[in-house]
């Protein structure tokens, strides 16, 4: 036991070796938890897992400069994760519980309109809309433009027009 202290230090004074090694520490700690909790928290990045990420980075760093004890921050982290994955599970069998959690898509342009009523719920722009037609479609206009969805993750996706292939 002495020798862990000795390399990971006790409580708030820290010198620099034992900082050190409780960053090497947690960053394989935090790696595994990260396997625990999925490739969903940092692959799609809904409101959800944005929650998750945070949480987990703001208590792990607690650990790293010493704020808190090591082996209890530790547990709490692997039960955010946990109850991360075990949402995430619940999610996959409820899909009223994953719009809850994760939110739904929203129509915002279809065939030349905009819906206002959605824009206005997603607090999105036709400013947004545009911006993303210049992106994706580099055009100025939604000429080119069938639908504008704002995907879950807050992404913007724009569907194009169907063309005549003049085939009569």
């Amino acid at each position: 036991m002495d020798v862990v202290i000795s390399i990971f230090g006790e409580g708030k004074d820290l010198d620099a070796l034992q900082m050190a090694a409780r960053t090497v520490a947690v960053c394989f700690t935090a790696l595994i938890f990260i396997r625990i909790s999925g490739r969903r928290s940092f692959g799609q990045r809904s409101p959800f897992d944005y929650v998750v990420a945070i949480l987990l980075g703001a208590t792990l760093s607690r650990v790293i400069v010493g704020a808190s004890p090591a082996i209890p921050t530790l547990a709490a982290s692997l039960v955010m994760v946990l109850i991360h994955r075990a949402l995430a599970w619940a999610c996959v069998h409820s899909a009223r519980l994953e719009c809850l959690a994760v939110g739904v898509e929203r129509e915002l342009f279809k065939d030349g309109q905009f819906d206002s009523k959605q824009m206005a719920a997603a607090l999105i722009t036709r400013t947004d809309v545009y911006e993303t037609a210049r992106q994706e479609l580099h055009t100025l206009d939604l000429e080119e433009v069938q639908l504008a969805i704002l995907e879950r993750n807050g992404q913007v996706s724009l569907i194009r027009k169907r063309r005549d292939t003049g085939n009569r």
